[in-house]
């Protein structure tokens, strides 16, 4: 007869989170019960909710579960950009999949139940790489590179849009007569968008004396 490994605290913390995240993945917020998940994981209910709490602080805890993930993916994508040139469609892409994995809709249910996200920071590095790779490129072509904070509007507003895209993206492109499988399109035109900024602007002409 198999015995049974006693998990540690934390290892039963990961494995409900995960299991709620393929919940919310498969079908939102509201498909993150903790009777659900405690089916999931073979735990009774009371286990989840010696963890956690309750529902409401299962699902803050799995909004910081998808942070930390989100972290992680752009260190991944970070990394890469060391052996090679900064990609903007790798930042899209990993900005892109966790809200596309109902992190979107989770975030806005929280909200409304008066969470605050106050973290910061997170696409510093990233930001910073990008205007590094700017210049760079600027100064073999010589176009003006942009400013950091034009990188940084940029990055945001690529962020704000990746965030807002499960929930508001196919409306807002059909407002513009867009199919709905423009998904990707939009994603790609972000990247090349990106690319665009961090290419710098032409060198203003010299001015004559009249």
């Amino acid at each position: 007869m198999a015995v049974r490994r006693r998990r540690t605290p934390d290892e039963a913390r990961r494995l409900i989170l995960e299991a709620a995240g393929a919940l919310l993945a498969a079908g939102g917020p509201a498909a993150v019960q903790v009777r659900a998940v405690a089916a999931a994981v073979g735990v009774s209910d009371a286990a989840v909710n010696h963890h956690f709490g309750n529902r409401e602080q299962l699902l803050s805890a799995l909004l910081r579960f998808g942070g930390r993930k989100l972290k992680s993916e752009l260190r991944a994508a970070l990394d890469t950009w060391t052996d090679g040139p900064a990609d903007p469609a790798d930042l899209v892409r990993v900005l892109s999949a966790p809200y596309a994995d109902g992190y979107a809709e989770l975030a806005v249910a929280l909200h409304q139940s008066g969470w605050r996200d106050t973290g910061s920071g997170l696409l510093d590095e990233a930001v910073d790489r990008l205007h590094t790779a700017a210049r760079a490129t600027c100064a073999t072509t010589g176009r003006t590179p942009p400013a950091r904070e034009t990188v940084q509007l940029a990055v945001a507003a690529l962020h704000q849009a990746v965030a807002m895209e499960p929930l508001f993206g196919a409306e807002f492109r059909r407002s513009a007569g867009l199919d709905a499988a423009a998904r990707e399109r939009t994603l790609r035109w972000w990247a090349g968008t990106l690319r665009s900024t961090l290419a710098g602007t032409d060198a203003a002409p010299a001015r004559r004396d009249r």
